[in-house]
């Protein structure tokens, strides 16, 4: 049996390929028909082709919990790409590049002046509640004035088509990798539409990525020493930092491969004796890049780590302290300080958010918590959140004491009907929801990926996309289909 297009059930949701009227959308048209030509048989044996890929690449992830007792996955991926029109991906492009310009001058004013404070635009409270706020890093300047050189912004279309940014990802955003091993499987899978189709490439990333922090090194007139610093093995981005490490021909380190000299450089260890290394891509947390200054206990950094960036003989990046803006709250406030900072209106709006540090805000969000999404503010990877329509009074009941214990770590917002992209589920094709994360890449310039990571819920009627909560992935085409 074919694909049925005509019995595809779009619904009232916003489809990324399929319109309302069970037609493909322009950008879509070839795929829709390549597939609509392929039977039950024909997507399965394509679908498992790409699980082998993805097993013999070695592309896996890792969950901390688990009941068969084991850690590592396989990737999950859905062969059917997610394809945007390269015009429609422009505004998008830009509405991202504004963002991160505006949350670095943020990032920055904070560490500094604090203006936006003075000036009544940003809540002081908000800052002195903040977590990620490293008081450590006050009168610091990172070069370039950059503090959040690689940022993963969630994307969401709700049911009118409308792209909102959900939530920006400061720290250390992960997912990159996957992006651009759903592309070389998708290759691998349906060689023949990429004749067809030539969606804009993501391979270039690597490269990218290592000018971006090359463009760091206090030793611009040598080429710089850049490694990638992991907590180890055991971290569930662990195959990201070996693999972006590998792709951009820098060395994988852990904390106990470098060390700081009297000279407040850092040095990494070699078989040669120690080596100078001039940017560190940490994938390690704040709290425990440097004991002597944060955690004392931690094992994962390295002692006067800090010392030598506030120095100036090391870039970090990101740069310790950016993470203030990687806050639930202060996501709240990006439209305002867009404007504050560049004196424009937002290019992509944010989703509705309700801040329970309000007290009307928080009546709202105590009354209706059947209906939003809780979430708290500093957490990441889908952990810690109430889905208000799928839940039990219990957890209403145990959300609110949260809420009214610490007003100021929770935000809520509308539950969104996500768009869909159609994914193969047992040999048919159903909606499944999808979100986006772009990759944002800032030092001397901007550059955002072409596309991005799709995630999908692959549950039916699932909102939860994170693959920590059992979501997969798809690639995503950036297309032109006006020949510019």
């Amino acid at each position: 049996m074919t694909t049925e297009w005509k019995n595809y059930p779009v619904g009232e949701l916003y489809d990324e390929l399929i319109t309302p009227k069970c037609q493909p959308r322009a950008a879509a048209r070839q795929l829709v028909r390549h597939l609509a030509r392929m039977d039950e048989k024909a997507l399965m044996a394509r679908q498992a082709a790409a699980e082998l890929a993805i097993k013999t690449m070695g592309v896996t992830f890792t969950v901390y919990t688990q009941a068969e007792g084991t850690i590592d996955r396989a990737w999950p991926f859905d062969i059917i790409p997610r394809i945007i029109a390269l015009k429609e991906w422009k505004r998008i492009e830009a509405g991202l590049k504004q963002r991160m310009q505006a949350l670095n001058l943020f990032i920055d004013d904070l560490y500094h002046e604090q203006r936006i404070i003075k000036e009544g635009v940003f809540p002081a409270e908000v800052l002195a509640d903040s977590v990620n706020f490293r008081p450590q890093c006050i009168g610091v300047s990172p070069p370039l004035g950059i503090w959040a050189h690689i940022c993963g912004s969630d994307l969401v279309r709700d049911k009118s088509g409308t792209v909102y940014v959900l939530e920006d990802n400061l720290r250390v955003p992960s997912g990159v990798s996957y992006m651009l091993e759903n592309r070389l499987v998708t290759k691998r899978v349906f060689p023949e539409l990429f004749g067809k189709y030539a969606p804009l490439p993501v391979d270039d990333y690597p490269s990218q990525l290592f000018d971006t922090l090359a463009a760091l090194s206090p030793r611009p007139a040598d080429y710089p020493e850049v490694v990638v610093l992991t907590p180890g093995i055991y971290n569930s981005a662990y195959f990201e930092h070996s693999y972006l490490a590998q792709q951009m021909g820098c060395e994988l380190v852990e904390g106990r491969d470098l060390v700081v000299g009297d000279d407040d450089c850092v040095y990494m260890r070699t078989v040669s004796g120690l080596a100078r290394v001039d940017v560190i891509y940490r994938r390690v947390d704040d709290l425990f890049l440097d004991p002597e200054v944060f955690k004392p206990e931690s094992t994962l950094g390295v002692p006067g780590l800090m010392c030598a960036w506030k120095a100036g003989n090391v870039a970090l990046a990101n740069a310790p302290g950016a993470g203030v803006a990687d806050d639930k709250v202060v996501y709240a406030y990006v439209p305002r300080i867009i404007k504050y900072y560049l004196g424009e209106e937002p290019i992509i709006p944010n989703v509705p958010t309700h801040l329970c540090v309000d007290k009307k805000e928080r009546d709202y969000v105590l009354a209706n918590l059947d209906k939003l999404v809780v979430k708290p503010a500093n957490e990441s990877g889908g952990y810690g959140m109430l889905m208000g329509p799928m839940s039990t009074k219990a957890e209403r009941d145990e959300f609110a004491k949260l809420i009214q214990k610490n007003p100021r770590n929770y935000i809520a917002q509308p539950t969104l009907s996500l768009s869909t992209v159609p994914t193969v589920v047992n040999g048919v094709v159903e909606p499944r929801h999808v979100d986006l994360r772009p990759f944002i890449l800032s030092a001397d310039k901007i550059q955002v990926t072409m596309g991005g990571l799709t995630r999908v819920a692959l549950r039916k009627g699932s909102l939860v996309v994170n693959s920590s909560q059992g979501g997969g992935s798809k690639d995503t085409w950036i297309v032109d289909t006006e020949g510019n």
